[in-house]
């Protein structure tokens, strides 16, 4: 099933390399954010938009039915399931959500968190550009679809980014950074883009234009500013930022995020970077701000957990750490498994993705009573 859609995803972003390209809009009629986005992630832009050009093509048109079908089983299979048991299980989900050692995957952080209003991500993929695809060559639009296509792959077949890959795929170009996957990610969130913007951090934190790179920061980011279904105005942030205890306070993303006070977390296929001692600073900055934190094994060790603080409830199946993170099996996790009755998990996620396998570890804020158990 996994390798039947990602088949289709391969050909609908092939297809949609084969967009024929249309001469320079002016500067009043440039196609909106909103508009790139859409084009991008296989939908109709706005009538008026210069860019409804490009869906008049019949390889535009296959690229958007079979984006659209390989979509919809994407939602059948993990979506759609996720905000089911995020609805069930997290009883009071905040306004702020952080994802640390994300990438630009606003995907599973809206799934996880829909009601957020404002999601913080980061990760040391480059922002890159703001996507423009007019005045693309044939070839060249080709060659960026290419990469855009390749970069989705591993999280939409198997819920992560595979980071050494993203690294090459992400670099230079039109359609280069982690931006084009964020557009994408919003368009079929049901997201409408209101504005986008290059941004940096000063060392206390402060959110500053960017200025073509001159800008003397650790972090360098995207602020997106969007519009939900429901007509709720939401703020995306990413930023491109080390976040390991060399970096993390002196880049000023801590202060930033302190500025924005408590909400709560999500951590997912972290590479297990915080089991090491070289995170403890943004550990303990997620255990200080966030009243409910979603992971999986790879997160925080079940040890920093303090049960006079935390209620602990575990979902699916432990089955230790794959095979290219071998020193990082948790006893006390399989003990909490043990002791505890795992809830069922409905669906893959993490390094483990495949059904049955996965694992995933709700932590809320506060002592477990009896009305909890």
């Amino acid at each position: 099933m996994y390798a039947c859609w990602r088949t289709g995803l391969t050909g609908a972003l092939a297809a949609g390399a084969l967009i024929a390209t249309m001469p320079g809009a002016t500067a009043a009629e440039r196609a909106s954010a909103d508009d790139t986005a859409r084009l991008l992630a296989g939908m109709q832009p706005s009538a008026a938009s210069p860019l409804m050009t490009y869906t008049h093509e019949g390889s535009w048109q296959r690229h958007a039915k079979r984006f659209d079908t390989a979509w919809a089983g994407l939602e059948k299979r993990q979506l759609g399931k996720i905000r089911a048991w995020s609805n069930e299980h997290i009883p009071q989900p905040q306004p702020v959500v952080y994802y640390m050692f994300s990438g630009p995957d606003f995907l599973y952080a809206n799934a996880f968190f829909p009601d957020a209003s404002t999601y913080v991500l980061s990760g040391l993929e480059p922002v890159g550009r703001i996507p423009d695809v007019e005045g693309l060559s044939r070839g060249r639009l080709a060659g960026e679809v290419g990469r855009l296509q390749h970069s989705l792959n591993s999280v939409l077949s198997f819920s992560f980014f595979i980071t050494k890959k993203m690294k090459h795929e992400l670099r230079g170009g039109r359609l280069g950074g982690t931006l084009p996957i964020l557009y994408v990610f919003l368009a079929r969130s049901g997201k409408t883009i209101d504005d986008v913007s290059l941004v940096a951090l000063d060392a206390d934190g402060t959110v500053q234009p960017e200025d073509e790179g001159k800008t003397r920061s650790r972090a360098h980011g995207a602020k997106i500013a969007f519009t939900g279904a429901d007509g709720k105005k939401g703020t995306l942030y990413y930023f491109s930022t080390d976040v390991s205890d060399g970096g993390f306070d002196r880049s000023g993303f801590e202060a930033f995020c302190d500025k924005l006070g408590r909400g709560d977390s999500l951590l997912k296929s972290a590479s297990y970077l915080m089991h090491s001692g070289n995170f403890s600073k943004v550990r303990d900055f997620v255990l200080a701000h966030s009243d409910a934190i979603v992971q999986d094994d790879s997160g925080i060790p079940v040890r920093y957990f303090k049960p006079d603080e935390w209620r602990l409830y575990p979902f699916g199946n432990y089955l230790g750490p794959i095979s290219i993170f071998p020193r990082r099996y948790q006893r006390d996790l399989r003990a909490l498994y043990r002791k505890e009755r795992a809830g069922p998990l409905a669906f893959g996620i993490g390094y483990r993705w495949r059904p049955r396998q996965s694992n995933l570890l709700l932590a809320l804020k506060g002592k477990k009573t009896a009305e909890s158990n």
